[in-house]
């Protein structure tokens, strides 16, 4: 399987390589901003899975989904609680 990773705190990027890494997933990028996000869409082909953290260093994540249409199930990882509600709408 496919993933990428969209964390902009890179220990916390790197910790979570490592996890998914264990798991046998294979991890096709690790990115740390929206725009850094964006442009690899418009590159790259999609992953079956994305780990994805919410606050980016240049915005919320959900502003990837606001250029590009995902079809990659996402799995979202954050510290922030108001978040919950609209990731779960989201996908």
């Amino acid at each position: 399987m496919k993933t990428i990773i969209i964390e902009d705190e890179k220990p916390s990027a790197r910790r979570l390589n490592r996890m998914v890494s264990a798991l046998g997933l294979e991890v096709k990028a690790m990115l740390h901003s929206v725009k850094e996000a964006i442009l690899w869409f418009s590159e790259n082909e999609e992953p079956d899975l994305i780990f994805l953290d919410i606050q980016l260093s240049d915005g919320l994540s959900f502003e990837i989904f606001e250029e590009i249409e995902v079809q990659s199930a996402i799995i979202f990882t954050t510290a922030y609680d108001e978040y919950a509600l609209k990731a779960f709408k989201l996908n």
